[in-house]
Parts: C-alpha cells; sequence; structure tokens
C-alpha cells in the first residue's frame, strides 16, 4: 500500500495544479481591446473583445464609452450580423482641430445590442470592430469604460483604471496604448500596421497584415507561463508516484 507521505505528497500536487488552472481561467476572461496599441495621430482599427464568464446566463448587450477628454472625431462601427449598434455623440467643451477645421461633438458612446435569438453564450466570445482616429498625441493611453449586460439582468461594469505599482483591478477597463509616431510616417497608421479598413471608413488603410500587438503578446505570454507551471506541477504529481512505487518495490524486496 501507499505510505502516507506519498499519498500526502500527491494530494498536495493535485491541489497545487487545481489551484493554478482555477487562476488562470479569470485571467483571461477580461473585456479587451485589440490590438492593444497603435500610434498617436494615426487611425487604427480595434476589436473590442468580449468573452462570457456566466455559465448561466448570455451576453446580449454591450456599452463602449469613449474618453471626451481626448476626443476621437471619426469613429464608425463595422457591421456585425445578430447586432445593433448605436452611437451617441457628445458636445464638446472645446472644439478640437482636424484637418484644419473645427469639430464640436464627438462620439462618447457606442452601445450593441443583440437581436432577437442572438447572444454570446456561455463558453464563447465576441469581437466588435471599431474605426478610430485620429488618436491623440497629448496622451500615451486611451481608456474605454465598458458595460456588459446579461439576459439575466446582471451588469458587469468594467469600468476601473489600473495603477502603476498597483495590481490589476477586478474589473479593468479596455486600455489602448499610445505610441511615439515614427519619424517619417505619414499619420496614417500606426506602428503595428493597423489601421481602419476601407469598410470602417478610414482613409482606405489595411489592417489584414496587422501585426501581434503587445495586448495579445501579454495575453500569449501569460498563457505559456501558466502552462509552463502546470507541468511543473504535473511533475511534481510524477515524482510524488515514482517514488511511492519504488516504496512499494523496496518493501517487497525486504520481506
Amino acid at each position: 500500500m501507499r505510505s502516507a507521505s506519498s499519498r500526502r505528497l500527491a494530494a498536495v500536487a493535485l491541489t497545487a495544479a487545481a489551484s493554478v488552472v482555477a487562476l488562470a481561467g479569470p485571467a483571461f476572461a477580461h473585456v479587451t481591446v485589440n490590438p492593444g496599441s497603435a500610434q498617436q495621430g494615426g487611425y487604427t482599427a480595434v476589436d473590442f473583445r468580449v468573452p462570457n464568464e456566466n455559465d448561466a446566463a448570455g451576453t446580449v448587450k454591450l456599452e463602449i464609452n469613449l474618453p471626451l477628454d481626448h476626443p476621437l472625431a471619426s469613429v464608425r462601427t463595422m457591421p456585425l450580423p445578430g447586432w445593433t449598434a448605436a452611437v451617441e455623440k457628445s458636445k464638446l467643451d472645446k472644439p478640437i482641430k482636424v484637418h484644419g477645421s473645427d469639430v464640436n461633438e464627438a462620439v462618447s458612446k457606442i452601445t450593441w445590442t443583440a437581436d432577437a435569438g442572438t447572444k454570446i453564450a456561455p463558453g464563447q466570445f465576441q469581437e466588435f470592430k471599431v474605426s478610430l482616429g485620429p488618436l491623440p498625441t497629448d496622451t500615451d493611453s486611451l481608456v474605454f469604460k465598458a458595460l456588459q449586460t446579461y439576459d439575466n439582468g446582471d451588469v458587469v461594469r468594467w469600468i476601473d483604471e489600473s495603477k502603476d505599482g498597483q495590481p490589476e483591478p477586478a474589473k479593468p477597463a479596455p486600455v489602448l496604448k499610445l505610441t511615439k509616431a515614427a519619424a517619417g510616417g505619414d499619420g496614417h497608421g500606426d506602428s503595428h500596421g493597423v489601421s481602419a479598413s476601407p469598410a470602417a471608413g478610414a482613409h482606405g488603410d489595411s489592417s489584414d497584415h496587422a501585426e501581434a500587438s503587445d495586448g495579445d503578446k501579454k495575453s500569449s505570454d501569460s498563457t505559456a507561463r501558466v502552462l509552463g507551471v502546470v507541468g511543473i506541477v504535473v511533475g511534481v504529481i510524477g515524482t510524488g508516484v515514482g517514488i511511492a512505487g519504488l516504496r512499494r518495490k523496496s518493501g517487497g524486496s525486504a520481506s
């Protein structure tokens, strides 16, 4: 029979593996903006990626609030079958100059509502594409506070802003990082080759060959780290089982 110490070792290893897997899930379940970065002063196309976190309900509405402290003059949604997009505009306290003209209002909110029979079901996610621009040059990030509504009435508010040196909040708002324009650039694309597609209506640029975003890279790195830890835990389990087997053999030869 397996010794008590061997059983304890296996139990500890299994508990550790379960904890790693349990912690890995929520880390990838935030509402995010992808790619995670774009070039200041340019135009870009982004996806708001929305996972369904509720095992008993489906997501039927998404609200994205755009920052009016750094307004965006051009905001256009890409049609998504099964969803209706409504765009709200707000008057600006101070007009902004875009291509030599004054812009007095900007989009402050986009709301996608699921048509009858449509929802993001448990275990699924959806991407909502938007073209944006011109991106501001006086900030290094844009925060898009999001509200996710389920068909059971629950509303998840992805509105918390991360702060340097502090743990990530439980419900972080999607953030688009802005990088400095490359020397000699024309300002119509970002440093990752991502810009608004013709269907999105922004300057005829294409996002088909976009490189992986910083946000995607971070997600991939996180996945690799989690899988690495799981591999270590599985190795510990295997070692424990092997030790138990050797002890059984040793005990048998002594008797």
